[in-house]
């Protein structure tokens, strides 16, 4: 068989299952291209290689399954490395291919060259320069392994033009690899961290998207009910567990609920299941959880004792390790530490109640979305006052139904992850909550939501200010606002109407509540403004490098 480099990702892609690549063809990845001009493969063409990149993003968070995306040398590259570091930081498995100028002329400075392979080393799990096409024929089945195995993760694979035209001769098709796991997990700890969970009196199980990520949702709540557990989430974690669970008390951190940061700090134990300690989940990291022994059990070994040393550690596949644990853990009744717990969670209640009687306070609006949509839509937050305002207050209640730029702390997120989700998801609705901050960051892609058409609607909380960053300024920095009020205010609306999506500005109705709902209807994109009280802020706060007991409303 005679293939070109092209040629061989092309098909190689195909034989992977993937059906979908969003990205944006230039000089060093036209041969690609036409490569797949002749696959039945579909191509999204993004308006910025960010917005490709959090295209992936959005078919591979709602799926669990790694996407491929496309990007040109220089600055077709550059422009997708805030996307990559975003997935590194979330451990979202994505494969970037990046065309590369001939390798000839590596290192001469030639039009559009950049090093690729080592701006992508440090926000990658790992990353090829590609010499020749025949290493194509190992190196693509190997990306998407690594992508895919242990800690999911991004895969660059940067490939000079000249060997997308490069003619190889081979005899057979590589086959792709099933994702390897850790080591076996010893019987003997699995025993030790039973006793220690049967002993314990006050035990907490924080867990992280690594639950989501290992398929254990179920294998959670069976744990938490079993030994009566009460259950406690980071922000990625969310959609685990449903928050209408009696064990479960809320989501940890900055602007976790009041009640969730009392009770882990009451605890005796904490069985933390993959999660990698973030600071914006434990506060002060020297004040988290001073009295409890740390059980960590992750998938990535680097986790362990990295930040909070760990009574007991367990690098494992958590979906493997709950299996194994279930079986050994005893049934347990702890009626006086739930009392306990109901009794913090009356005593420090999130208010919940729109203030003032404000049809478009945040959380009224919220309300009213997860009210008019089927429960299993999937929502997608950009990065600001909106993204907590969700967390908080929306029914999250199955897992991959609510993406979120967590470590990384993305603006301009949302919008392209919604769209990827849309299309790896076409039987669900897909709701983009934004900022006017955010929303500007990509608001670009809104043509490629014009041509692609996904079932989705973008619902923007406008307040003309970076409102996360406005409320630092009120509350830390001594009311002194720069840079965090915009000047101009655009008709958001209008421009979604001229990019030719149907769009409405909650402002301008006489019934916005039912205009929302009727607009929510759809099943085609539309564009929601809503005007936000621009001193409206986020409560309860912790303060920044405060402890979690510390939180102000």
């Amino acid at each position: 068989m005679k293939y070109s480099g092209a040629e061989i990702i092309v098909h190689l892609l195909e034989k992977k299952g993937i059906d979908t690549i969003a990205g944006i063809p230039g000089s060093a990845n036209l041969p690609l291209y036409r490569a797949l001009h002749d696959s039945k493969i579909k191509h999204v063409l993004a308006r910025h290689e960010q917005g490709a990149g959090f295209i992936a993003q959005g078919m591979a968070r709602s799926t669990g399954k790694a996407a491929v995306c496309f990007a040109t040398s220089g600055p077709g590259a550059t422009n997708l490395l805030t996307a990559i570091a975003d997935a590194k930081l979330d451990s979202v498995p994505v494969v970037a291919f990046t065309g590369q100028v001939a390798t000839s002329l590596i290192g001469t400075d030639a039009f559009q060259e950049i090093d690729t392979y080592g701006l992508t080393i440090p926000i990658t799990k790992h990353n090829f320069l590609v010499r020749s096409a025949a290493e194509l024929l190992d190196v693509i089945p190997e990306a998407f392994r690594i992508a895919e195995t242990g800690r999911p993760g991004p895969v660059v694979i940067d490939v000079p033009k000249d060997v997308q035209q490069q003619v190889c001769e081979f005899g057979q098709w590589p086959g792709f690899h099933e994702p390897t796991k850790p080591q076996v997990i010893e019987k003997q700890l699995i025993d030790k961290i039973a006793q220690a969970i049967h002993y314990a009196v006050k035990p907490v199980i924080m867990f992280g998207a690594g639950i989501i990520e290992s398929g254990s949702c179920q294998l959670l709540r069976l744990l938490a009910e079993k030994n009566n557990i009460p259950l406690t989430s980071t922000m990625r974690g969310l959609g685990a567990i449903s928050p209408e669970h009696p064990l479960y008390v809320g989501m940890i951190g900055m602007h976790g609920t009041k009640y969730a940061n009392r009770i882990t700090e009451e605890a005796d134990l904490i069985l933390a299941l993959g999660l990698r300690f973030d600071d914006r989940a434990t506060g002060k990291v020297s004040e988290f959880c001073r009295n409890a022994q740390i059980i960590h059990v992750d998938i990535d070994k680097a986790e362990i004792n990295k930040i909070k040393p760990a009574f007991m550690s367990v690098n494992a596949d958590l979906h493997d390790f709950l299996s194994l644990l279930i079986p050994s853990v005893d049934k347990k009744e702890r009626r006086e530490w739930l009392d306990e717990c109901y009794e913090t969670k009356d005593a420090l209640p999130y208010v919940v109640a729109p203030l003032n009687g404000d049809v478009f306070h945040p959380l009224r609006i919220i309300d009213e979305v997860a009210a008019s949509i089927p429960a299993d839509s999937i929502i997608t937050t950009d990065v600001g006052q909106h993204q907590m305002w969700v967390a908080m207050k929306y029914p999250i209640t199955s897992p991959r139904t609510f993406l979120t730029s967590g470590g990384l702390g993305t603006m301009g997120f949302g919008v392209p992850t919604a769209i990827g989700a849309a299309l790896a998801n076409p039987g669900k609705k897909v709701v983009a909550f934004s900022g006017d901050g955010s929303f500007m960051m990509n608001m670009q892609e809104l043509a490629t939501i014009a041509d692609e058409k996904p079932n989705m609607a973008i619902l923007l909380f406008n307040n003309g200010t970076l409102g996360l960053v406005r409320q630092q300024q009120e509350l830390f920095f001594d009311k002194k606002y720069i840079g965090s009020k915009f000047k101009s205010t655009p008709d958001f609306a209008g421009i979604a109407k001229c990019f030719g999506l149907k769009s409405i500005d909650l402002e301008k109705v006489s019934d916005p509540l039912g205009a929302l709902h009727e607009a929510l209807q759809l099943n085609e994109p539309v564009f929601i403004n809503v005007p936000v009280n621009a001193d409206e802020n986020v409560f309860p706060m912790v303060p920044p490098g405060a402890a979690n007991k510390v939180m102000i409303d």
